[in-house]
């Protein structure tokens, strides 16, 4: 999301034949079919999640999003700089420097959508903790009123902060970053960094990790008691009364999954926390920038990997969206 300086057209011109992922054709090819495939994954997986529950909902609809927005747009540029061998017109430029940019859409796009899907991790952790550690005050305590405020106050501050470098800052701009190759924050220019940016750039890493070992927290607590519980299964008989007060199989599963889902965040976010503080501080880093920005777009698939995985009705309602294009396939056999 975020870029130490704005490179000039001929500055843009050279990096773009020179790093690590573009140094020759095939890796040129390779890296957009790698996007091709990401947006598919993206779509797809995402659309089967939307039919389960509000929270995952949300994220689905944030993961969506990068798939629509932020990762056709690399495509586009990446090909027709292959097509043309010159990138286009607007990539040489910061949104400063013309009336209309696509990454003024596009940048708080993949920056918003990123924190949302951080705030819902973080949500769908409480819920099912409440779950595992208060099974007889869960449907008190997760309804779906306080679930859709819970979503709506999630989208409205991730925006909010998405956009808030290039709103209280005037040395911050958006630009087609050509060694990340998608839409960044520019922080400055050649020089000095300024402090004020300094600071509100750094609110990203500060609010993704402060939300993300909130997460940790939570599902340690969380599993300690599952493991607790699991113990006293093993050498007590359960009677009615004490089955009642304990947490179904059904949310344990669910609370081991979400636990999976923060280690794969944790990753995925740890390269661009490392990247912006080190770009902050002065180090540019084109090519680990390439890395960990789509180490990061490849977040959006993660929910879907580890939901298809870990849960069997996950899997089913993939299976029934697939169901009609197999049917129509056999009927053509």
């Amino acid at each position: 999301m975020i870029e130490s300086s704005t490179p000039t057209m001929l500055d843009r011109t050279e990096q773009a034949h020179c790093t690590v992922c573009c140094c020759t054709l095939a890796n040129k090819i390779l890296m957009v079919l790698f996007m091709v495939l990401l947006i598919f994954a993206t779509l797809f997986g995402n659309l089967v999640t939307l039919a389960v529950g509000y929270l995952k909902a949300s994220l689905a609809v944030a993961d969506l999003a990068v798939g629509i927005f932020v990762v056709p747009l690399s495509v586009y540029a990446e090909v027709y700089l292959m097509v043309t061998d010159s990138a286009p017109e607007w990539t040489s430029y910061n949104s400063q420097s013309v009336s209309f940019h696509p990454c003024n859409i596009i940048g708080p796009i993949f920056a918003g959508c990123t924190l949302v899907s951080i705030t819902t991790i973080f949500f769908l952790t409480i819920e099912r903790s409440i779950a595992v550690l208060r099974p007889l005050h869960k449907d008190s305590v997760i309804t779906r009123k306080r679930t859709t405020i819970l979503i709506v106050l999630s989208w409205v501050g991730s925006f909010f902060l998405a956009v808030c470098p290039i709103v209280f800052s005037s040395e911050i701009a958006l630009e087609y970053n050509s060694c990340s190759r998608m839409c960044n924050y520019a922080l400055g220019t050649i020089g000095k960094f300024p402090s004020q940016a300094w600071n509100i750039l750094l609110l990203f890493p500060a609010f993704d990790f402060t939300l993300l070992g909130g997460t940790v927290v939570i599902n340690i607590i969380s599993l300690s008691s599952i493991r607790q519980h699991s113990r006293r299964r093993k050498h007590l008989a359960e009677s009615e009364s004490q089955s009642t007060t304990k947490p179904t199989f059904s949310d344990i599963k669910a609370a081991k999954t979400i636990g999976t889902l923060t280690v794969a965040f944790t990753v995925s976010f740890t390269p661009i926390a490392v990247f912006v503080v080190g770009n902050v501080l002065g180090n540019k880093w084109c090519n680990f920038s390439f890395f960990a920005f789509w180490i990061l777009a490849t977040n959006s698939c993660w929910n879907v990997i580890i939901y298809s995985v870990r849960d069997q009705k996950f899997r089913l309602r993939a299976q029934k969206l697939l169901m009609p294009f197999h049917g129509k396939n056999t009927t053509k056999t």
